[in-house]
């Protein structure tokens, strides 16, 4: 079918028909006056029409006006449009004037609400005519058949659109560290007793043995001690002095794991003078002389003359004595663990013994353990009672109720969703919900608040086929392999691209082979359209309806074939 072919329209005297009274106008046909587009055309839920036509010569009479309306009439109804007056050349009036000897020529641009009745309608012009105060009847003159509503489908491919899932925060290892300090005195590496009684070597002693106690809950990773040297004294006795005080730190270590019987790496490393650490601390003291001294460290790079510049600061020196070096005569140990969660076995076992002792994290990551759309919708029905707060569970039913078709059922959990937080998941799929709707301006408003959604872009171009922006949508939708980039394809006619799109669709449906139906059709491969149409149904019978009256397919509206499928 070619969607550019022009129905012709004559607004001729009907032939046979004698004017023998300068009180009648006469009948009128299609000829030469023409309809565009033709078949009419869906878009953004709406009808538009042009209509282009000529007045032949001594048809209006001189005193006569004729009122023009178009009127598409379909089963169960018609929709009027806007009405068009012309006059003729003795009427005192502000309408168009048509001269009665060349006749003339007139343009009329009228847009139709769409309703679904309209894809099997047609096209009448009506007129309200006189001459003079006398009513003459101009019969209706029908001047195209049907509506193409390919752009409707978007409330059904915006089913199939990539939503967003809320989803889970679990982890089987989660990373865990525990940090203690062991402090020495001014040029010593021997590790003292009152420093092990330290509050931060016990927790870490205590850490240690609750990974040896419980090793199906904790996994240990390493250990690692870094030793240090405050920054006075020679380089070189510093170096060997950090050494020391890393060995004997490391010592106290392998002591402890072989008390305990437990296996650790010991990474051990250190610094001989601790300038990052006494600058770091001199920075957050209260020392008088502070902003000299960090001057000194940016004005210095050899360590020795940085020592030598601080010391001729007297005053300064001994509080750093007093204040920061002791801090700085220390070992560092960290013991780094992975907490381990239940391994997804365990988390399947648990669900079905009792999934009230899972966490919400493991319920939502259960649901990922299954490709079962029916085990997910009763995993996340379960969270919803066992953790009521929580949006993602709703969020998620809706995704499902979407996937299905069911667009009621995903609006009134994306309300619940939407109650519990008010965030960028639930706002994009709230959108495509509109959208299957056929709920532009709700679409636009959901559109706006889910802007960091990761399918923005694909939500604008579901929107942007909505509101008829065809090109744009096609566009926004570049590389997505959806059955709404496929029809944004279509209806900017990138016949290949859409052949390509719809060969990619990668959780192909009933709509998907429906679409392939439509782009044969209008390449004119009919046994192809047949042969997907026959997919589509056997997939979705309501899809026999659409197609029966689908102006795409009206080459086939004599096919056997065609006929059979859609009975």
């Amino acid at each position: 079918m070619k969607h550019s072919s022009k129905l012709y329209l004559s607004v001729a005297l009907a032939s046979g028909v004698l004017l023998t009274s300068c009180n009648k106008l006469g009948e009128l046909s299609a000829d030469n006056f023409t309809v565009t587009p033709s078949p009419l055309e869906a878009v953004a839920e709406k009808v538009p029409v042009t209509i282009n036509g000529r007045f032949p010569e001594k048809y209006m009479k001189k005193k006569a006006v004729v009122t023009v309306t178009p009127v598409l009439r379909y089963e169960g109804g018609e929709t009027a449009g806007q009405p068009a007056t012309f006059q003729g050349e003795k009427i005192q009036g502000n309408d168009q004037e048509i001269s009665y000897k060349v006749g003339g020529n007139y343009t009329m641009k009228n847009t139709f609400d769409y309703v679904d009745a309209m894809a099997t309608s047609e096209l009448y012009l009506t007129f309200d005519a006189k001459v003079g105060k006398k009513v003459v009847e101009v019969p209706a003159v029908k001047v195209a058949n049907g509506v193409v509503a390919t752009s409707t489908l978007i409330k059904k491919t915006a089913q199939d659109a990539n939503t967003v899932v809320g989803k889970d925060a679990y982890q089987y290892a989660i990373a865990q560290s525990q940090q203690a300090q062991i402090k020495y005195l001014i040029n010593q590496a021997n590790v003292r007793t009152s420093e092990l009684k330290s509050v931060s070597v016990q927790d870490l002693v205590k850490v240690l043995r609750e990974i040896k106690n419980d090793q199906k809950s904790f996994q240990i990773d390493n250990i690692e001690v870094s030793a240090y040297a405050s920054p006075e004294g020679s380089l070189k006795f510093n170096t060997a002095l950090a050494e020391k005080r890393q060995n004997s730190s490391a010592k106290f270590l392998q002591g402890e794991l072989k008390n305990m019987e437990l296996d650790a790496d010991i990474n051990t490393k250190y610094t001989a003078e601790d300038w990052d650490g006494f600058q770091e601390l001199l920075m957050a003291s209260n020392l008088q002389d502070k902003e000299v001294i960090l001057r000194v460290l940016s004005m210095y790079e050899d360590p020795e003359e940085r020592e030598v510049q601080i010391r001729n600061l007297s005053a300064g020196f001994e509080e750093l004595a007093t204040e920061i070096l002791p801090e700085l005569r220390r070992a560092r140990l960290t013991v780094n663990y992975n907490l381990i969660g239940r391994s997804d076995d365990e988390i399947q076992a648990q669900y079905k013994s009792n999934a009230k002792e899972l966490s919400v994290e493991e319920l939502l990551y259960a649901a990922t353990l299954t490709e079962d759309a029916n085990e997910k919708k009763d995993i996340y029905a379960t969270t919803t009672n066992v953790y009521p707060a929580d949006y993602r569970a709703y969020n998620n039913l809706a995704t499902l109720a979407l996937a299905e078709g069911s667009i009621e059922n995903a609006k009134n959990y994306l309300k619940q969703a939407a109650s519990k937080k008010d965030c960028a998941e639930v706002n994009a799929n709230l959108a495509l919900v509109a959208l299957a709707e056929g709920n532009v301006k709700d679409a636009e408003t959901y559109v706006s608040r889910a802007t960091s959604a990761p399918n923005y872009n694909e939500l604008v171009g579901n929107l942007n086929v909505a509101k008829g922006n065809f090109a744009v949508a096609a566009q926004n939708l570049a590389g997505t392999k959806t059955n709404s980039a496929a029809l944004a394809e279509i209806l900017t006619k990138n016949y290949t691209a859409a052949e390509k799109t719809l060969a990619s669709v990668k959780k192909a449906n009933a709509m998907t082979d429906y679409l392939k139906a439509v782009l044969a059709a209008r390449t004119s491969k009919n046994n192809e359209a047949v042969k997907h149409l026959a997919n589509a149904i056997s997939k979705d019978a309501s899809l026999k309806a659409h197609a029966a009256k689908n102006l795409d397919f009206v080459t086939l509206f004599n096919d056997s074939a065609f006929l059979n499928l859609v009975k």
